[in-house]
């Protein structure tokens, strides 16, 4: 097989024990990948940073990589190479994937060719890589799992991050009722640039009664929920009849009293991307380019990264006072 790259070897992130953000390594001297059959290999623009790799590098995620191993899957790019039996792409199209087999934190990664995609001449390789598990996750929430109709209402909680801003995009443009909540006033205008009817600041001790205010005695028919271990026992009390908390992001334990979910029989149902099937992601795939396409879908870039500053990424995606969008390395 020839060499996939020019350059047999590369820059790239490497986890060689779990930990705190210090056991991101940067090394030079790592080997391209090679792509095998029904695999592409992609020159790394752009890499997001989604807060499930700050779990997984520490060890205390349901998945745990077999180390060494290189963080990150949503990546932006172009196509390097190409291996076997690949007709839908070559070499110079430009691409994002939500999944790299080798990991996105690099200049280089192979993914299957199933799982990339072409990106659109109106976005640029930021957003790119600010597509990948945030759309397909705040989709999935929304449609596949929360069977989310028109005319019905959504708190995004959480809302100004990759995927709630993904998600208040999504359910606008299918015609949903969208509130949302940041954690700054910064926040707070995004969440409303990007298609929230109305936004609150979950910092204010009266912020759920506001919510309340607004959606009147009949409650929120979704909650997109980012942080259920702070959220979720007040989620209970916001939803409607029937209502659904998506449980998108956790980072602990909480105590609920389930006869919350009795006066109303409501559900707390996981959302977990990787557990979606093929046709599923075929789904998600599809409403998004379709969303591109129209105009309406527009990856918001917050804090961007040299691969250098990857540690620092880490550190702030968890402990910084409020996202403004997604987090992305530059390479």
């Amino acid at each position: 097989v020839a060499m996939a790259a020019t350059r047999s070897v590369m820059r790239a992130v490497r986890v060689l024990e779990f930990g705190g953000p210090e056991v991101l390594k940067l090394q030079s001297d790592v080997l391209v990948p090679v792509p095998k059959e029904n695999q592409v290999l992609i020159k790394v623009h752009a890499c997001g940073v989604n807060p499930v790799e700050t779990y997984i590098r520490s060890g205390t995620y349901a998945r745990k990589p077999a180390l060494p191993y290189t963080p990150g899957s949503d990546v932006a790019g172009v196509i390097e190479s190409v291996g076997e039996h690949v007709t839908a792409f070559k070499k110079g199209d430009r691409v994002f994937t939500l999944e790299t087999l080798s990991g996105g934190y690099a200049e280089y990664a192979v993914a299957a060719a199933n799982r990339v995609f072409p990106l659109p001449d109106k976005l640029d390789f930021r957003q790119g890589a600010a597509i990948g598990v945030p759309y397909f996750t705040a989709y999935r929430a929304l449609f596949q799992k929360g069977r989310a109709k028109a005319g019905e209402s959504v708190l995004v909680h959480g809302a100004s991050g990759g995927v709630g801003l993904a998600a208040c995009q999504l359910a606008r443009a299918c015609g949903l009722k969208v509130l949302g909540t940041a954690g700054t006033e910064e926040g707070m205008n995004v969440i409303l640039r990007n298609g929230a009817h109305q936004a609150f600041n979950h910092r204010d001790p009266n912020y759920t009664e506001r919510i309340k205010a607004c959606t009147g005695p009949g409650g929120v028919d979704i909650i997109i929920e980012m942080l259920s271990n702070v959220n979720l026992d007040a989620d209970l009390q916001l939803l409607s009849c029937a209502g659904r908390v998506m449980v998108v992001g956790c980072r602990g334990r909480i105590e609920i009293n389930p006869r919350d979910t009795m006066s109303k029989e409501s559900s707390i149902i996981g959302v977990g991307l990787f557990l979606a099937t093929e046709e599923e992601r075929r789904e998600c795939a599809t409403a998004i380019l379709d969303g591109i396409e129209a105009g309406w879908l527009k990856p918001v870039v917050g804090l961007e990264y040299p691969l250098e500053k990857v540690a620092q990424a880490h550190e702030d995606i968890i402990h910084s006072s409020g996202a403004r969008g997604k987090m992305v390395l530059l390479l």
